[in-house]
Parts: structure tokens; C-alpha cells; sequence
């Protein structure tokens, strides 16, 4: 991983601050964070001129830098002082660590920019994620550079912790995001599982080839068919809550996208390696729980396989039948992300009686020419739990957009030989009928939602905390926050 994994918390006064850099808030109206007025007449001067020319006008995340008796100082903008929120925070705090990076300085001092919010948390996930950079596989990249100590002044060191480890876990499903196919294959994520489960309360098991087909997965053993590489079927169980229910994530892991026998164009087809970071929602989920350790109890499933084209590969027109019994015709062995969550969701539903089920996956194509790269469609059977994601989206700063499952969309996928297709109506609602199916595997009476990040898990456009050709890690801090954790 490459970036910021601690924080340092300072009450001293900035003049007292011996770093290569200093990072000072303002205001849409000018005013300034605490520390800009112990910065002497020189600073204010100069930012008072910079002002009046029209070079700093305070918009989120704007940066200007001055040079004042020997000290590098960069004026980051937190907009409207009235309007500041913790996505403010989170993005002003990007903003100050890429600064960092921009200006080569191995120590920064931040002055804490959190005034008007309720808690540092969000600065402490702004400075992790903006300083968030993939570099392992660069060897020859003589400009690569990554901040070292950082500090913030005036800030809650606990908060400041507890953003860190929450920015950290996404960092960590960036990381797996961005790995390419041959690395990031279903052992390395079920390793990954293994990895983060230090603490007690969680346990993980995993499924192999032989012992998920005999259990009857015959969605995620038919999408499995035509690679050699071993498919997992993943279990995480964090059990820390007592006797209250079990939350359950679900995440589809297919860790490379050919679309099989129904082959996708070459174009672009790279890109596939970032098919299985639903998977990486859950485990960057997993990461926060083994670091925080919250009173929750939380089952992360996870079917992952490679989708290719090989001599046993499953074809349009075979019939499998998912782990709750339900046959399923394939008409599109592109649209395999759906039949391998049929079986994470049919036993989360058995063997689990879960106060909720979320899933995400990279699902279709759909979403991206609806909601583009911006929001995440959701949909589910339950208004309350659809609620408390959309006020969780509002407080994390990660945007969805609700999509109906009306019967209509639900009835066209209905086959006319097996219970189910995988594909609905021709060119229409190709979103809609992906969670439409998905609600098939689902049990009665518990609340679910599905999320269809296809747009949002990479692709987004560049931001002080979303680095560009990068995965986002879209989704764990949404999750974390309706978890309460």
C-alpha cells in the first residue's frame, strides 16, 4: 500500500511548526482557520493581495501556495463557511495531502479545518485517501514520492485515529481493486480474507471447486467452468455483537471478465480486471472491523471466479441451478456476475437469518449510461433499509440513485424453460433486470438491497481523494457509517 497510515495531533501553535509545508483553511468570505492569524503581517499581507487580485477565492479544494520568511505555506479553500459538511472536510483534506505530494515535502502540518462539523473523522479519511497512490508495480518512475509525517493542529486525536482507519480499509479494496487479473486471482482474495481476520471475533472459510459443486452452487460452478484458475467461495464472520442479527455483505468477485462463449469487444477489455471489486467493498468492510472492533455481528460472502472462454466453458442456452433450487437459463454469459451472486445470496438467505443483506457488484453497463460515473443505482424490497442508505450516502459523500423493482421489470426475467434468465427485456431497463433476478435469491421477509457500481467503482473523475486510473474503493465508508461503526 502507498499512503498515509498515521496521524499526528498537536495543541502547540503553528509558529512553533518546524515542517517543509503548512496548510491553511479559507473561507468563500476570506476568513481563515484558526492558525492563519499566527502567521504574521508578511502571510497576511500577501494572502490579502492574492485575494484582492482574485487568485484565492476560497472554492473546495482550491490551492494556493506562498513563500514567507523561509516557510512553503499552501492555502487550501473550504467554500462557504455556512455550507462546511464532512464531505467539505474529507475534500479540503485531499486537497492538503496532494499538496504534499505536488511540492515533495516529507512533513506537512494541517491546521484542522473541522470548525462547524461534528467530529475530525472526516479529515482524518480526507488526508488517507488523498494521499492514496499505486505504485507497485513502478520500477523506473523517478518522480514517485510519498509523504512521510504528518501532522494536524488542533484536531481530536481519536477522531483523527478512527478517519485514518477508516481511510486505511478503503485504501486496502483500492489496492486489491487495482491488482491485475493474473495477481488478483479468487485465492489472492480469499488469502486477503485471511489475512485481515486477526482478532477473535472473526473467522473466515472457504469453499474450493469440488466442495461448492457438491453443495449445490451450480450458478457459481457453471461461470467457473471455463477457467483453470481455482474459483473460491468465500466466508468472513465477524461475531461481535452478541445475540442481535447478523448484517450481510455480499460482494461479487469475479476476478477477470471475458464474457465467456458471449466474448466482449477487445476494447477496453483490460479494464475487466476491476470486475471483482464488489468483493473488495466487503473486504475493505472486514479491514475497518478488524481495526475498530465494533459490538456488531457482520457475514462478508464472497462467490469469486474468472469468467473465460475454455474448451468446458458453460453457453447461451445451458441451464444451471442456483443453491436455493431455482433453475436458471443463460442467455448471455456476459451477464455472469448475476448468476454467481444467485448462489452468495441464496446462502446468506439459508444459513444466516441476517437483520439485512447488501450486495454489490460491478453488475452492468446499464448503470454507467444511466447514472454515469457519478452515482450508484440501488434498488431493494425494503423502503426503511433503503433509506438508511440513502442518508449514509449523504454523510460518506458517496452518491446513489434509487431504481424501481416494479412486477413489470420483475416478470421479464422470467423464463419460458427454467425458473429465471439472465438477461431481461432487449435493450431495455438492463439495470432494473439485473436486481430483478438478484431478488430472486433473496428469502422472503428480509430486507435487502442490491448496488450496482459498475460507474462508481472506477472510472470516476478525479478528485483531491479519488486518484485518477484508480479504483475507488467506492462503497466502504457508506457501509461503515449505516453499520454505525
Amino acid at each position: 500500500m502507498s499512503h498515509i497510515s498515521n496521524i499526528n495531533v498537536s495543541n502547540g501553535s503553528i509558529k512553533d511548526i518546524n515542517t517543509e509545508l503548512i496548510c491553511i483553511g479559507i473561507y468563500k468570505d476570506k476568513s481563515m482557520t484558526n492558525s492563519g492569524s499566527e502567521l504574521g503581517l508578511n502571510f497576511k499581507e500577501a494572502i490579502s493581495s492574492a485575494i484582492e487580485v482574485g487568485d484565492v477565492k476560497g472554492k473546495i479544494g482550491e490551492v494556493n501556495y506562498f513563500y514567507i520568511n523561509n516557510q512553503r505555506i499552501a492555502v487550501i479553500g473550504l467554500g462557504k463557511k455556512e455550507d462546511i459538511s464532512e464531505n467539505t472536510v474529507r475534500l479540503a483534506s485531499g486537497a492538503a495531502i496532494r499538496s504534499t505530494i505536488s511540492k515533495k515535502a516529507k512533513s506537512v502540518t494541517i491546521d484542522c479545518f473541522c470548525s462547524g462539523i461534528e467530529s475530525c473523522q472526516a479529515m482524518g479519511e480526507g488526508i488517507v485517501l488523498g494521499s492514496y497512490q499505486f505504485l507497485k508495480y513502478k520500477t523506473k518512475d523517478k518522480n514517485k514520492f510519498e509523504p512521510g509525517n504528518v501532522t494536524v493542529l488542533g484536531a481530536n486525536q481519536i477522531e483523527i485515529d478512527r478517519g485514518c482507519a477508516i481511510g486505511s480499509s478503503v485504501c486496502f479494496a483500492r489496492d486489491l481493486s487495482n491488482n491485475p487479473g493474473n495477481i488478483a486471482t479468487p485465492t489472492h482474495l480469499a488469502e486477503s480474507a485471511k489475512k485481515i481476520s486477526n482478532t477473535e471475533a472473526m473467522k473466515v472459510t472457504v469453499f474450493d471447486r469440488e466442495e461448492f459443486t457438491e453443495m449445490g452452487m451450480g450458478g457459481l460452478a457453471g461461470v467457473a467452468q471455463g477457467t483453470d484458475e481455482p474459483p473460491k467461495f468465500i466466508i468472513m464472520e465477524y461475531n461481535n455483537g452478541g445475540d442481535e442479527k447478523p448484517k450481510v455483505l455480499v460482494g461479487k468477485g469475479l476476478t477477470f471478465d471475458s464474457g465467456g462463449i458471449s466474448i466482449k469487444p477487445a476494447s477496453k477489455m483490460d479494464e475487466m480486471k476491476y470486475d471483482m471489486c464488489g468483493s473488495t467493498v466487503v473486504l475493505g468492510v472486514f479491514h475497518a472491523l478488524a481495526a475498530l472492533k465494533p459490538e456488531l455481528n457482520v457475514v462478508g460472502i464472497i462467490p469469486s471466479t474468472e469468467n473465460l472462454n475454455g474448451a468446458k466453458a458453460y453457453k447461451p442456452g445451458d441451464i444451471l441451478t442456483a443453491y436455493n433450487g431455482k433453475t436458471i437459463e443463460v442467455l448471455n454469459t456476459d451477464a455472469e456476475g448475476r448468476v454467481i451472486l444467485a448462489d452468495g445470496l441464496s446462502y446468506a438467505s439459508k444459513h444466516y437469518d441476517p437483520e439485512y443483506i447488501l450486495d454489490f457488484a460491478t453488475l452492468t453497463g446499464a448503470v454507467v449510461i444511466s447514472l454515469g460515473h457519478v452515482a450508484t443505482g440501488v434498488m431493494g424490497t425494503n423502503d426503511e433499509l433503503i433509506k438508511k442508505v440513502k442518508d449514509s450516502s449523504s454523510a460518506s459523500g458517496e452518491k446513489v440513485w434509487e431504481l424501481p423493482l416494479w412486477p413489470e421489470y420483475c416478470k421479464q426475467v422470467q423464463s419460458e424453460i427454467a425458473d429465471v434468465k439472465n438477461m431481461g427485456a432487449p435493450m431495455q431497463a438492463g439495470s432494473i433486470a439485473g436486481g430483478a433476478f438478484l431478488k430472486e435469491f433473496v428469502g422472503e421477509n428480509i430486507p435487502w438491497v442490491h448496488f450496482d457500481i459498475a460507474g462508481t467503482a472506477w472510472g470516476a473523475k478525479p478528485s483531491s481523494i479519488n486518484p485518477k486510473g484508480s479504483a475507488t474503493g467506492w462503497g466502504v465508508r457508506l457501509v461503515l457509517d449505516m453499520m454505525k461503526v
